[in-house]
């Protein structure tokens, strides 16, 4: 899915990525707006994952 398609559909994922990422605030969700370096930084800090864990999680959620 590409950068734009994501972002247009951001609400759509919102759900999703609360369900699966449920320690981000609604806040935080919404800081994230469908931008990978976003979601990446953002389950980093909450969740301790290394960088590479995170990208595999954002393709997870992408695909």
């Amino acid at each position: 899915m590409n950068k734009d398609t994501l972002e247009g559909n951001w609400k759509q994922f919102k759900g999703k990525v609360k369900e699966n990422w449920g320690k981000l605030t609604d806040d935080e969700v919404d800081e994230i707006n469908g931008r990978k370096e976003n979601f990446i930084g953002k389950i980093q800090e909450k969740y301790g994952l290394k960088k590479d864990e995170a990208e595999k999680e954002w393709d997870k959620l992408t695909k």
